[in-house]
């Protein structure tokens, strides 16, 4: 027996909502006490779709847990992969060169566009406001476009790597992001006008599952759900991390913390990221490789004379899904030393120390092995801050790996946003929060 069945009365009517309800994603099971259709308590159960995320991890080494991180908030996985690759970075005390640093911005600041995109998305979407739902989507269709361009996948990317990243900004990416930031931000103003002054949104959303800040700081929120409560805390500024310090950008605040003031602060973070998107690709030092040079109209026969001999690339020619990666680009976009990235295929390919080199980053017992010690290190997540703690015992796989998710707090306070509302308005403040299972229940 549940605690809500030990103590609801006997006037009560006890329904379950969940897991297979479609507002609840499959992952969520809310157990209500109802007065009519008035919430009068509930329970909610999670871990519906545990995966045992950070037991995985320690089985696995450095460089190879690093996919596993795509699966946590599976909408916005490059800050999934970046959360994780600057915890090791700092507890191997490095830093990723400059212009991989503005790339991470750039990447990080998309996924979080997508991020906020499909929350509401599916916010509208399960409030009746389908056509507000297709926009959404078709701006994040034009984003999920630029990604795979750079990344070679929509959404499970493992790009972000130890050290910087593992390609270059494709040649051509100002066409793909110039298009999804100007279809986005059309979007966005599309939807302002259907739903900000809208009666039934304003009846559905104002009002309902209000958050003061003292109880948003008391369950632990980050991220839009802290910020529409009226609390100015974003990781970017309290803790700034890459190049965040060098550009412009504000934090925008909600004034009751109820489900409007968590759409718009959403709507208006989505400005915000795009304005940095433009700051960072005009601050990006020029890349020196092929494709810097490509970018400038340079043949590409002569592109390869000028970053690498022609008897090179007779020796060797990479596959296509390697494009962005080759020799000449890397001290642009990773660190150097072989201790901790992956040697340059065409070493691998062509000599037998960067043979060996390739089999010593990858055998069991050799790779990434940071000193022993152990480390926090957390970015902002598209819900709010994403941590991760790892404890190192000087051997190539991590003794503890922990994640900080910001879903897991959001949606421990649901209990108490929902009481005393009606059953229908579970649907858009649930929708609210956010929530990402993968990342709630790991």
């Amino acid at each position: 027996m549940t605690r809500i069945q030990k103590e609801a009365s006997k006037e009560s009517l006890l329904i379950n909502m969940g897991p297979s309800h479609p507002a609840m994603h499959g992952t969520i099971r809310i157990m209500l006490e109802l007065e009519g259709e008035v919430v009068r308590n509930s329970e909610v159960e999670v871990g519906y779709l545990h995966r045992g995320f950070e037991k995985t991890c320690e089985h696995k080494t450095y460089f190879n847990l690093l996919p596993y991180t795509d699966r946590l908030n599976y909408v916005s996985p490059l800050i999934n992969n970046l959360g994780y690759v600057m915890t090791m970075e700092k507890m191997l005390e490095m830093e990723a060169p400059e212009r991989a640093q503005y790339i991470r911005v750039i990447m990080s600041e998309f996924s979080r566009v997508s991020d906020h995109l499909t929350a509401l998305a599916a916010m509208t979407m399960e409030c009746g406001a389908f056509t507000v739902f297709l926009y959404y989507i078709q701006a994040r269709e034009e984003i999920w476009n630029f990604i795979e361009q750079t990344t070679g996948a929509r959404m499970t990317t493992s790009y972000i790597r130890i050290g910087g990243v593992r390609a270059d900004l494709h040649p051509d990416f100002k066409g793909l992001m110039d298009k999804a930031m100007k279809v986005t931000r059309r979007v966005l103003k599309d939807v302002k006008g259907l739903l900000d002054k809208n009666k039934i949104w304003m009846d559905r959303t104002r009002d309902v599952a209000v958050v003061n800040p003292e109880m948003a700081v008391n369950y632990g929120f980050t991220g839009p759900c802290l910020r529409a409560s009226g609390v100015s805390y974003d990781v970017r500024k309290a803790h700034p991390y890459l190049v965040y310090d060098q550009l412009e950008f504000e934090v925008p605040l909600g004034d009751k913390g109820d489900n409007f003031d968590r759409y718009m602060v959403r709507m208006k973070e989505m400005e915000q990221s795009l304005r940095i998107i433009e700051q960072a690709v005009e601050k990006m030092p020029e890349s020196s490789s092929r494709a810097g040079l490509m970018a400038k109209g340079i043949e590409p026969d002569e592109a390869i004379k000028a970053s690498r001999s022609k008897k090179a690339e007779e020796r060797v020619k990479l596959s296509p899904n390697l494009q962005g990666s080759e020799k000449d680009v890397r001290p642009d976009i990773l660190v150097k030393g072989k201790k901790y990235t992956v040697p340059p295929k065409e070493d691998t390919y062509t000599n037998i120390e960067g043979l060996i080199n390739h089999f010593n980053f990858f055998m069991s017992g050799h790779g990434i092995r940071p000193p022993k010690g152990d480390v926090y290190f957390s970015v902002e997540g598209g819900n709010g801050e994403l941590g991760f703690y790892i404890v190192s015992d000087g051997t190539d796989h991590p003794y503890r790996l922990h994640l900080r998710a910001p879903c897991l707090h959001i949606v421990s306070a649901l209990e108490e946003m929902i009481k005393g509302h009606y059953i229908a308005d579970i649907i858009p403040t649930f929708g609210s929060t956010n929530m990402i299972g993968g990342e709630l229940d790991r």
